[in-house]
């Protein structure tokens, strides 16, 4: 290829990539890239093709074309190059190639040859359910991946299911004065089969409710009253919006992840544990 028409090529590219056109954009560097694969731009070139066939969650290529980005990189440094490889790497599930990229990034990760699950801490992920964009809490695994820790009220989202999130935080969530960053969703990684429950409780006082969440959590599942949920515009949702810890006395919908006939066991166990009034009716199944 003549150094003039790879020029045009890149020129093209970048328009596309301005006007969004993800296809046109990595298409165009990709074939002045299997011509000039080590020119002096080239880690760049291979950086950007990666990160647009990532816009289009084409993630075979992102990982193919990150893997040439990251070989470019310094590593040590955060150079994004491998943030990408290692999101596209976890999605592929080649977790050899995903603790070399968090490596090179300078994220240490747990040792080994399997899965990445490790302790990274809690926070928020923007699930993305066709329009309605629920932010939930995730216990995450590794830099990239999380588990629900909430009950969504999301219709086929469930607690206990595993996302894997961007790495660029769109907004925060500040919980008794700590900070912590939501991220937005890429995909369902590991799907739940705790299926969602819906119930009406009549809690005495607010330490009720957290009995009952509590109660659920001893076991591996969920409850989430309905007065946790906030509807917010994606203007606010993306900023920073500071939330209290609590729940409130008096009857009120919780919704519930479990079995059915673990939930109504449970719910049993609660409201025999109190001797203030606590009670329960109309389990019914939400999804």
């Amino acid at each position: 290829m003549r150094e003039s028409e790879a020029e045009r090529l890149i020129e093209e590219a970048y328009a596309a990539w301005d006007a969004q056109d993800w296809q046109v954009a990595a298409g165009h560097l990709e074939r002045v890239l299997a011509h000039h694969p080590d020119a002096p731009k080239s880690p760049v070139w291979w950086y950007d093709a990666a990160l647009a066939h990532k816009f289009l969650r084409n993630w075979a290529k992102a990982y193919e074309l990150g893997r040439e980005a990251a070989a470019r990189a310094p590593r040590g440094e955060g150079d994004p190059a491998y943030w990408n490889l290692g999101i596209a790497a976890t999605i592929q599930r080649d977790w050899a190639t995903a603790r070399r990229a968090w490596a090179g990034f300078g994220i240490p990760v747990p040792d080994g040859d399997g899965e990445i699950n490790g302790r990274f801490g809690a926070a928020c992920v923007r699930l993305d359910t066709g329009g309605e964009r629920e932010v939930v809490w995730i216990d995450r695994l590794c830099p990239t991946r999380g588990r629900v820790m909430n009950v969504p009220g999301s219709a086929g989202r469930r607690f206990g299911e595993v996302v894997v999130h961007d790495g660029e935080p769109k907004g925060r969530r500040v919980v008794d004065g700590r900070e912590y960053p939501v991220f937005d969703e890429l995909l369902l990684f590991e799907s739940s089969d705790l299926p969602t429950l819906t119930v009406t409780v009549h809690a005495a006082e607010a330490a009720d409710v957290e009995a009952l969440a509590d109660l659920f959590s001893g076991h591996d599942y969920g409850a989430e009253s309905a007065s946790s949920f906030e509807l917010l515009c994606a203007c606010c949702s993306e900023g920073t919006v500071e939330r209290e810890r609590g729940t409130h006395a008096g009857t009120q919908q919780v919704l519930l992840a479990a079995p059915e006939a673990e939930a109504r066991r449970l719910l049993e166990e609660w409201a025999g544990g109190s001797t203030r009034g606590r009670s329960w009716s109309g389990l019914e199944a939400v999804d």
